[in-house]
C-alpha cells in the first residue's frame, strides 16, 4: 500500500440520489478516496458499490467500504474502515490479506490510535473536529490532537467531521494527511468545484506520513 495514495481529499458516500454521478464529479474534482458507507443493507449495495469501485479505478483513487468487509471482498475494494465496534482488524486483515488498507475510526483518542497502530492499521481517523450533519452526536475532538499524533504515529492520519474548505487548512497544517468529507461534497450543488477546493488545501503529495 503506497504512502502517497492516502494523502488529499477522503471522500464517504451517503445515500442520497444519483451517487455514481455525484461520486464521479468528487473524483474530477481531485478526491483521491472515496468510502462507500451504506448501512442501509439492500440488496443495491453490491452493484453499486462495484460501480463506485470501477470509478474510483479510473481516477486512480481508493476504494473503501464502510464496515462492511464480506461486501469489501466481494466487490474487490482496496480496503475497508472499521470503527471501534466494528469486525475486528485483525479478523478484516485476515479475511483482506495484506495488501488492504484498514482504517480505524479513533473519535478524539491518541490511546485508541496507538493500539489501532500496533495492531497494523494502515491509518487512523480523528474527529469530528468541528459540528457535522452526518454524525452530529459524535463527540468533539481538539485541532492540537492531529500534532499530538503527527509526533508519536508513524501512519498516516485522516481528520473527520464538518470540514470545509474553510476550515481544512488548519488541519492539515496540524498534520492531517487527509481529510475526510460527506455533505461538504456530495451534499453541494456543484460537487466538482467544492472538492476541488479540499483538494487544493494539499500542495504536495508526501512520501511520508
Amino acid at each position: 500500500m503506497a504512502r502517497r495514495a492516502l494523502h488529499g481529499l477522503y471522500v464517504i458516500t451517503d445515500e442520497g440520489p444519483d451517487l455514481e454521478s455525484r461520486v464521479a464529479a468528487a473524483l474530477a474534482g481531485g478526491a483521491r478516496a472515496v468510502q462507500y458507507r451504506d448501512k442501509s443493507g439492500g440488496d443495491h449495495r453490491p452493484a453499486q458499490a462495484a460501480a463506485l469501485r470501477d470509478l474510483c479505478r479510473e481516477h486512480g483513487a481508493l476504494f473503501l467500504v464502510n464496515d462492511d468487509v464480506a461486501l469489501a471482498r466481494q466487490v474487490g475494494a482496496d480496503g475497508v474502515h472499521l470503527g471501534q465496534h466494528d469486525t475486528p482488524l485483525a479478523e478484516a486483515r485476515a479475511a483482506l490479506g495484506p495488501e488492504a488498507v484498514i482504517g480505524i475510526t479513533c473519535h478524539g483518542s491518541l490511546s485508541l490510535a496507538r493500539l489501532a497502530a500496533e495492531a497494523g492499521a494502515d491509518y487512523v481517523a480523528f474527529g469530528r473536529f468541528f459540528p457535522s450533519l452526518t454524525k452530529p452526536e459524535a463527540p468533539p475532538a481538539p485541532v492540537s490532537l492531529l500534532e499530538a499524533a503527527r509526533a508519536v504515529l508513524a501512519l498516516p492520519l485522516v481528520a473527520i467531521g464538518g470540514i470545509t474548505a474553510e476550515n481544512g487548512a488548519a488541519l492539515v497544517a496540524a498534520g492531517a494527511h487527509m481529510l475526510a468529507v460527506s455533505h461538504g461534497v456530495l451534499g453541494q450543488r456543484d460537487v466538482t468545484a467544492a472538492a476541488r477546493a479540499l483538494a487544493t488545501l494539499f500542495p504536495a503529495v508526501e512520501e511520508d506520513p
